[in-house]
């Protein structure tokens, strides 16, 4: 508790001492944050305190995505500093470094066998897993909707404790605790945003031959440590199967476009899902999805599950934001209890 506290008054110090930054000063302390693994939450808020003096443009944005050090919070505020920024001048050009070796990209041949083999492993996902059960956890926040360029003033919701068991491909969700107290509420029945489908359907959502995706290569990266290649994709919304859903019933399958992260043994690391060309008239106004794999142990077995996902909504309503982690694994057996300590 002591070392979290610390932690707390230094990222509030940092905050309070936020100075006006140029575009080379920002890319350099995203560089650092990524290297220092600072969390998603405390980039987001000490972006937020920031004042540029040039214009931030897409491009220095998608440069800093392609690293994939980005979570969903970071990403949304760098593209409120770039509302914010869209007045100032062009940033100064920068002063030429020292070129650092390039890993150069796959052969477009070799890129199109990745593709293959991730392919077959995204499709054959769900049938290779074990069944299992586990437990999500998911801290929900809500803001007020903010005009272009704004940054959302967050506020705890509820945090959800969730058992979900795996069986024979299908998953079930059993809502167990509301902020620690016991509950008997329906997972589905509970108010406010809410997310399905972690284990494989997103992934073959987007490989199957069905969705017609189209890859391009986005660079290297690393996750956890892990070189990894990234690979951009889009879906078309004739081919889409990604559904949003609003508290009334209506729902709308969009686009969607993202990045997935694959290792060297074309596994899935992380993929991103944001929908494209939402209606005007549809309630819901943007969502974006981060979902991480890691590797997890059932019964002397490893394989490559979710750990940890973020869903962050916009709407009329105003905004939503979802991070949950999985805990916990172990195999399916009708009996099974999950404890708390």
């Amino acid at each position: 508790m002591r070392l979290r506290f610390l932690v707390l008054v230094i990222v509030a110090c940092v905050a309070a001492c936020a100075q006006t930054l140029s575009v080379r000063k920002l890319v350099e302390f995203m560089h650092s944050a990524a290297v220092q693994k600072n969390s998603d939450k405390d980039i987001a808020a000490y972006l937020a305190t920031v004042k540029l003096t040039e214009r931030l443009d897409d491009r220095t944005i998608e440069q800093l995505q392609s690293t994939g050090a980005l979570g969903p919070r970071t990403l949304h505020a760098l593209w409120s500093l770039r509302d914010r920024s869209k007045d100032l001048p062009e940033p100064k050009p920068a002063v030429p470094a020292e070129p650092k070796p390039v890993t150069p990209p796959p052969s477009s041949e070799d890129q199109g066998k990745i593709l293959d083999t991730v392919r077959d492993y995204a499709l054959a996902y769900t049938q290779n897993l074990p069944d299992f059960i586990c437990t999500e956890v998911v801290k929900r926040a809500v803001a007020p909707r903010v005009p272009a360029g704004g940054d959302p003033a967050w506020r705890s919701q509820d945090t959800l404790t969730i058992k979900l068991s795996y069986f024979e491909q299908k998953e079930q969700y059993k809502l167990l605790l509301i902020d620690d107290r016991v509950t008997t509420k329906d997972y589905e029945a509970v108010g406010g945003a809410k997310a399905f489908g972690d284990f494989g359907s997103l992934m073959r959502g987007i490989f199957a031959p069905e969705t017609e995706a189209r890859f391009e290569w986005d660079g290297w990266a690393t996750v956890r440590g892990q070189e990894a290649m990234v690979f951009s994709y889009k879906v078309e919304q004739s081919n889409s199967r990604y559904t949003i859903r609003y508290e009334d019933g209506r729902h709308i399958i969009p686009a969607y476009s993202g990045r997935v992260w694959v290792d060297k043994k074309s596994e899935v690391l992380r993929v991103t899902v944001k929908a494209e060309n939402i209606p005007a008239a549809f309630p819901v106004k943007s969502a974006l999805t981060t979902l991480d794999y890691d590797r997890q142990v059932i019964s002397d077995q490893t394989f490559l599950l979710p750990v940890e996902s973020v869903v962050i909504m916009a709407s009329i309503d105003g905004m939503s934001s979802n991070d949950a982690t999985f805990h916990n694994y172990h195999k399916y057996s009708a009996d099974t209890n999950v404890t708390y300590k």
